[in-house]
């Protein structure tokens, strides 16, 4: 596995393949649903958004409380297509790369290609597991969201997979 130590950005994103295993050491903002829907508001709005998405990974969870002596309870991934009404916008504002599973449309395929961005997956049904790779959680924003809110994790050695390069290239596509 290739491990990436916070240095993901444009110019090593577009070295990275479909298929490629990446040990990700960083910041991953989580957001779903409702925080995307929320900092699309603020982008239309003009307004400047509550953290700084240029050239950052947004990791599509909602982490549920920590137990005694964890800092994250479970923390796996969420439905990408879920976001993909919003993803175009936010690479379009400078987010280089999402994290989730499954699927994504052929809209977001398009601006990841013309955002040279990346679409990383992560193993689903294993929110413990992942808990494991969270060293530290800190609170950005829409606490009122609750397990929806935005999180920065300071994460080791995350376990990600290429799922969508930056030349569009598709692990959910059948190569004849």
């Amino acid at each position: 596995m290739e491990k990436l130590i916070g240095t993901l950005n444009k110019e090593n994103i577009k070295d990275l393949v479909v298929w490629q295993e990446v040990l990700y050491t960083g910041i991953l903002y989580t957001a779903r649903d409702q925080a995307h829907k929320r900092l699309l508001e603020l982008i239309a709005k003009g307004k400047k958004l509550p953290f700084d998405i240029q050239d950052k990974i947004i990791y599509y969870c909602g982490p549920t409380p920590s137990l005694k002596g964890q800092v994250v309870g479970s923390c796996g991934p969420t439905t990408s297509s879920r976001m993909d009404k919003f993803t175009p916008r936010l690479l379009e504002n400078g987010l280089l790369a999402t994290i989730g599973k499954g699927e994504r449309s052929l809209e977001v395929i398009a601006a990841i290609k013309k955002y040279k961005s990346v679409y990383f997956s992560t193993y689903a049904g294993c929110g413990a597991l992942l808990a494991q790779y969270v060293f530290e959680k800190q609170l950005v924003c829409f606490k009122d969201l609750g397990a929806e809110a935005v999180y920065a994790f300071t994460v080791k050695d995350f376990p990600l997979i290429v799922a969508i390069d930056s030349k569009g290239d598709n692990i959910y596509v059948k190569s004849s």
